[in-house]
């Protein structure tokens, strides 16, 4: 498949030959909006378009679409995500710092992907990398952005309905405008319902809805004019997951046999506001931020019920609530933009940032096991426990611009942070674990042409250290298990971005060299063989791993009523040394596919009439660095047929065309008596799904 794809590649290129212009490219996700060719990273966007023709709204399906991006959905939603192989992967237990940020409107989501809907999107942008100076402790590898549909000048909407194969329905509705006469204060309200009852059946129930996803999403924006000089943005937000987790069984079939099947949701309510100043020599921004989420989690840790195991007893649950709370406070200070032929060569931002977290968690567990041959009495669990973990981080940060002539600047950022934090359990366990961390970035871009940059830059990102929730209740723990220390990342990029309207083409390559010091590796294992309650995910710190490849976006025309995208990325990863677990050294890291496609055409038949196919493909990967199974290769094709006629758009869809059966998550332990014998078990990915789109712009 990957020589397919290479050839696909070359006959792509080589075909274009019109004289229409590819539209600019705008990065969103940073201090200012700036051309994507003038970036000095790796970064893909998704436009509005490209949105749009998504028909499941939510960026877990946006993620194929891009190379160096992996997910592990342990059972709804993923909430954490890996970029180039770097990123949390279990969703059983909150992570206090995540290796990959997440921010819808600059309000930071961080471990809490699950929310991302994105109906109503503008664009999405995935920044591969350390973002030291931007993002800091939590953008150790890198930084989603998805970015909303701001208010327009005139009153206009979107609304769309969706059915589908599964129960999927859905609907959503978006509009706004001016608010008064003079147009100062604009309005938009987004209103979505999702709601699909699942593609597993329930034998033991006999349900087909025990892992449906049932999904809203509100969102309000007004942006206010207050003068020439100031503007005031206010958003408001709630995303509510209401989804059962009845997703994993014990012979790798979309069939499940569960007695108890628990939930994997999320009501979140998001706050935030943006105030914009010009002054005579600089502008000023303040953006302020927070957020509050309930999360419930919880499963039927067996996977059984009362006659599954006969005749052993065998009943295990596990539930957990969470409840996470955060303030952000951000203050910038930016220069007005360089221009060298005016004789202003230096651009530059300065600032302070403040993030409070604030996390309660409930768990409880509840249990029996008998084997009615060992003469012993039931083994019986019933245990309780809450943990509290609050933190403090405060940042200053700066970014300096240099142009060293009219096509080339010379860049340096860098972020200093402080994190505090204290951790308390109903164990008794109580520690207050702190660090302070540098990061930050050097580049230098040079424009060869009116069509070509080159960049190369050197990269520090960091990530604090932290501690393993909820180990200290199990057997056998210790303080040594608890608590991880901070990791660092140098990465050194060297990148070609080629613009060439003639040609009607866009093409960015990135090739990108990681060493990783402190390297936090999360292992896992079973504390006891006959309670799965046991299993717990544990991080500890290797001390070294390194990370490479390469990466190439391209997109164009080939001709009036054809456009193409095609993305590649290639990875390689390795774990150098660690000293507690000598047989992982050498080894790839997990969640790490040595390479990963997208491909998609988007063919204007006729004035009405468009199709769009898409394929993306995924190399296998290890699921763990606890053990050595990996899943398998896949190729997933989507297709969309549309026809539109003025206001109104009539699509049918199609997602896996081929019903290809494929692995996003696997674990190997033990969970079948008498003897539970480790043995891998997979979380398979959708299947095919089958559809219809009615849109009505107004």
């Amino acid at each position: 498949m990957t020589k397919n794809f290479f050839l696909f590649f070359v006959l792509i290129t080589s075909s274009l030959v019109q004289t229409e212009i590819v539209d600019e490219i705008v990065v969103k996700g940073t201090w200012r909006e700036a051309d994507s060719s003038e970036s000095t990273g790796s970064i893909v966007i998704l436009d509005e378009d490209t949105l749009e023709e998504q028909p499941l709204k939510h960026f877990e399906q946006l993620s194929f679409l891009i190379p160096n991006l992996n997910f592990a959905a342990s059972d709804s939603r993923p909430r954490y995500f890996q970029i180039r192989g770097i990123g949390e992967r279990s969703g059983y237990e909150g992570t206090p710092n995540s290796s990959v940020g997440f921010m819808i409107d600059d309000i930071d989501f961080s471990g809490q992907g699950g929310i991302g809907t994105t109906f109503d999107m503008e664009q999405v942008e995935v920044h591969r990398g350390p973002q030291g100076s931007r993002m800091g402790a939590n953008a150790l590898a890198g930084l989603i952005y998805l970015k909303s549909k701001d208010p327009s000048n005139y009153f206009e909407g979107h609304s769309q309905m969706t059915v589908g194969s599964d129960g999927i329905k859905s609907i959503a509705v978006a509009f706004g405008g001016p608010a008064n006469k003079n147009e100062t204060i604009k309005y938009r309200l987004t209103l979505a319902e999702d709601r699909m009852d699942g593609f597993r059946k329930n034998i033991y129930l006999d349900k087909s809805d025990t892992s449906r996803k049932h999904e809203s999403t509100s969102r309000f924006k007004v942006n206010w004019d207050l003068t020439d000089e100031t503007e005031i943005n206010f958003l408001l937000m709630n995303v509510n997951l209401d989804d059962p987790s009845d997703v994993w069984n014990l012979d790798g079939s979309l069939n499940t046999l569960s007695d108890k099947p628990g939930m994997d949701s999320q009501d979140t309510n998001a706050l935030g506001l943006k105030i914009f100043h010009t002054f005579n020599k600089f502008n000023f921004q303040s953006l302020t931020s927070a957020t509050h989420s309930d999360i419930v989690f919880s499963y039927d840790a067996d996977w059984g019920n009362p006659i599954s195991n006969f005749p052993y007893v065998y009943d295990f649950f596990s539930e957990t609530l969470r409840t996470r709370r955060s303030f952000n406070q951000e203050l910038r200070l930016l220069s007005f933009p360089a221009n060298f032929v005016a004789g202003n060569r230096i651009e530059w931002i300065a600032g302070i940032y403040y993030l409070s977290l604030d996390e309660k968690n409930k768990k409880q567990d509840d249990g029996v096991y008998q084997d009615p041959f060992s003469g012993y009495d039931p083994y019986v669990v019933n245990t309780f426990s809450t943990s509290y973990y609050d933190s403090e981080n405060v940042a200053l940060f700066g970014h300096f611009e240099y142009l060293t002539s009219e096509t080339s600047k010379l860049a340096f950022g860098v972020r200093w942070e402080d994190w505090k934090s204290n951790y308390s359990n109903s164990y008794g366990e109580s520690f207050s674990p702190s660090d302070q961390m540098i990061g930050g970035k050097i580049s230098f871009l040079n424009e060869i042409n009116g069509t070509t940059n080159i960049f190369t830059s050197i990269s520090r990102g960091y990530k604090p250290g932290g501690f393993n929730l909820g180990v200290s209740s199990q057997p056998g723990s210790s303080q040594d298990s608890l608590i991880y220390d901070p990791e660092y990342l140098m990465n050194y990029e060297i990148g070609l971005s080629l613009r060439l309207p003639k040609a009607n083409l866009n093409l960015d390559i990135v090739t990108f060299y990681s060493d990783r010091k402190n390297q936090q590796v999360l292992i896992s294992k079973q504390v006891d063989p006959n309670d799965p309650n046991t299993f717990i995910f544990l991080t500890q710190n290797a001390a070294e791993g390194e990370n490479y490849g390469l990466e190439v976006n391209m997109h164009g025309l080939i001709s009036d009523n054809l456009n193409f995208f095609s993305s590649l990325g290639i990875l390689r990863t390795k774990i150098n040394k660690y000293a507690s677990r000598t047989e992982l050294e050498g080894r790839d890291q997990a969640h790490a596919p040595e390479y990963s496609y997208a491909l998609g055409l988007n063919w204007e038949l006729n004035q009405n009439i468009y199709l769009t196919l898409e394929t993306n493909g995924k190399a296998g990967f290890y699921y763990s660095d606890s053990h050595d199974n990996k899943s398998k290769s896949y190729v997933l094709t989507n297709l969309v047929l549309g026809y539109k006629k003025e206001k109104v758009t009539y699509e049918l869809w199609a997602k896996n065309i081929s019903d290809k059966y494929y692995s996003v998550r696997g674990f190997y332990f033990g969970n079948e008596p008498p003897n539970f014998p480790p043995t891998l078990y997979e979380r398979q990915g959708d299947p095919r799904h089958l559809g219809l789109i009615v849109k009505y712009d107004f």
